[in-house]
């Protein structure tokens, strides 16, 4: 997090992050690593000084090879849940997203080299959106926001923590 927006203090962490919503031919695009039992969107901490909506360019193509470009924010995402297993193991977590949705391409063919800040290789995923629910993905929300109309600017909060609020 050296040069996101992010901080630690004592056992809390925040981060502001840019992620971007990839959908093609009734497809949502995912990333997921070998260290991680799940996947998660295309996305990452917004550095100091830059414009979210530049950090989601950044940040796709980065992990997709490709440069997408943005149709528009979409979701601002509050996400509250509890750290477990690698960096965040241990902290309550605090991350502000802005999600864009990004204009369709016409093709799922990506030119991905993307590793995590471990150093972990990144595998893209195209899932199928009425099939999201059968996979570990966050944020969760996504299935049923492409399930809708998907008109304006949502903002949703979830809180994942297990420990009492």
């Amino acid at each position: 997090m050296t040069f996101d927006c992010g901080f630690q203090k004592e056992n809390n962490w925040f981060r502001y992050r840019a992620a971007a919503i990839i959908v093609e031919d009734g497809c949502v695009l995912f990333a997921g690593n070998a260290n991680e039992d799940y996947l998660y969107s295309i996305g990452g901490g917004v550095h100091m000084n830059e414009k979210a909506e530049d950090a989601v360019r950044r940040e796709v193509f980065e992990e997709t090879g490709v440069h997408y470009e943005v149709e528009r924010l979409a979701v601002i995402h509050e996400n509250f849940f509890d750290g477990h297993g690698g960096s965040l193991d241990g902290f309550h977590c605090h991350e502000v997203a802005m999600y864009y949705l990004m204009k369709p391409r016409g093709t799922q063919k990506l030119h991905s080299d993307s590793y995590t800040y471990g150093g972990v290789k990144e595998e893209m995923h195209w899932i199928p959106i009425e099939n999201l629910d059968k996979y570990k993905a966050f944020p969760t929300f996504l299935k049923d926001y492409l399930s809708g109309s998907q008109e304006g600017i949502l903002h949703i909060v979830t809180d994942e923590r297990k420990s009492e609020k």
